[in-house]
């Protein structure tokens, strides 16, 4: 299970870093791993404050 998460998070990032650089250089596995970095981060961080992001997308909907 966890495998298939991260070959679906290697395969996100792998076409993410393919807008960037090119899959023949030398440099594309670090930028990859750079881009997957960052997608964790960005998930887990909203797992995180999920309670707090709902709150104030509620307060937003009310204001309008």
């Amino acid at each position: 299970m966890i495998q298939w998460l991260l070959r679906l998070l290697f395969v996100i990032s792998g076409s993410i870093a393919s807008w960037f650089v090119g899959r023949e250089e030398l440099k594309f596995p670090i930028v990859q791993m750079v881009v997957a970095v960052i997608l964790v981060t960005l998930i887990l961080s909203t797992i995180a404050f999920w309670p707090e992001l709902k709150g104030w997308f509620k307060r937003i909907r009310k204001g309008r």
